[in-house]
Order: C-alpha cells, then structure tokens, then sequence
C-alpha cells in the first residue's frame, strides 16, 4: 500500500465514498428509497404474488421465477471467470507494466501497486459473486414458497402467503441489484489500471448512470404511473 501515490489514494477514498455513499442513500434512506425503480418494482413484486393466488395454474409464475433464476445465475457465473482472469493478473505485474506502458496518459503501476489494484477487482467480484448466489438462493426460496399456496383463493391465509412470497422475492431483487451494482464499480476500478484520474472519472460516471436509470429514466416514470 506504500507504493501508491497521493493521488492513487484519493481516488480510491473517491471511490469508496462515491460507492457506500450511494448505496446508503439509496437503499438505506426510505425518502430517497421510495423514489427509485427499485421501490416501485417492490410493489408490481406484491402485486403479482396477490394476483398469482387467483390462478390455478401458475405456470406462468414458476416460469418468471425461472428467468429470474437464470439471470442471476448468469452473472453468477461470470463473476467467477472474471475472477479466475483477476487471480491470473495477480501474478503478471510485468504484463501490465508492458501493457500499460505502450499507452499514452497510463501511469506504469509497479508490482506493489499492480497487486493492490488487481486486489481490489478481486475483491469487488467476490462480493458481487456472494450477493448474486444470494439472491439465487432467494428466488428458490420464492418458488418452493408459491409451491405450498393451494389452488384458489383461501383469504386471508393465502394473502399472508402471498406476502411472505413478496418479501423473500423483493429480497433476491435487492441482492441481485446490490451484486449487479458491484459490476458497474468492477468497472470503474478497472480504469484505475490506466490511471488515478480515470478511476475518479469512472466513478463519477458509474454513480450518474446508476442515478439516471433508478431516479430519472423512462422505465421508472412508467411502472410508478397510477
């Protein structure tokens, strides 16, 4: 950690602030939590559990909870191959001071410094790795629970179940969003490669897309529309 430079550590407290700051505001502060397309999915969530309980055929549902399963298995998935390519770079610092040194503007990290940039992907990756398996875990809870509702309309008993299957499905979502956010700020800290500067740049950048699509896209002005 010695070898990096002042500026290597400003752009890495910039990083961490810019990422724990979002998501405590985000997921965190119930005011600003209710505006995003997050919240508003949480209800069309409830929603279709509610409406799932007057079906006696739910094979429609089971389908959805599939395709959700598959995503997040997907990028499950993927997060190991990048990790396994991360623990690979780990040990080539001399490759990347080749790779980096024919570029123009790119700071040539040392071997120290190239262990402790890598690391931090490493570490990115394996928290979006356990938030994603999470979630996977999550949603087959969901289905086993929309397994156990009965055939038909049982009123309140079958509303409470209808709620518990929101929950534990709102709860894989949020941990999928927590995972898929994880690989937007993988790949912001992969600029810090290149250099200090443009890990700031592509943090501020990560942190503006994220507040566009949750707070000011199209997509969130349509599902919140009564």
């Amino acid at each position: 950690m010695l070898s990096l430079s002042l500026l290597d550590w400003a752009a890495f407290l910039v990083f961490v602030g810019c990422w724990s700051g979002y998501a405590l505001l985000v997921d965190r502060i119930p005011r600003i939590h209710h505006r995003s397309v997050i919240a508003a999915m949480d209800e069309h969530r409830r929603r279709w559990m509610r409406t799932m309980t007057t079906r006696d055929n739910r094979i429609m549902d089971t389908n959805i909870i599939g395709n959700l399963m598959n995503s997040t298995s997907f990028l499950a998935n993927t997060a190991i191959f990048i990790l396994g390519g991360l623990v690979a770079m780990l040990g080539s610092p001399e490759l990347g001071a080749r790779v980096f040194g024919a570029l123009p503007f790119a700071a040539v990290p040392d071997a120290a410094a190239w262990e402790v940039k890598v690391a931090l992907l490493i570490l990115i990756f394996v928290r979006a790795f356990f938030e994603l398996t999470w979630a996977l875990r999550q949603f087959n809870y969901c289905s086993i629970v929309i397994g156990g509702i009965g055939a038909g309309p049982e009123g309140a008993g079958a509303l409470l179940h209808a709620e518990m299957a929101a929950k534990v499905a709102n709860r894989g979502a949020r941990h999928f969003n927590t995972g898929l956010r994880a690989y937007y700020f993988g790949l912001a800290a992969l600029a810090w490669l290149l250099h200090p500067l443009a890990l700031m740049a592509a943090t501020f950048w990560v942190v503006q897309e994220l507040h566009r699509r949750e707070f000011r896209s199209v997509v969130r002005e349509a599902l919140q529309e009564r």
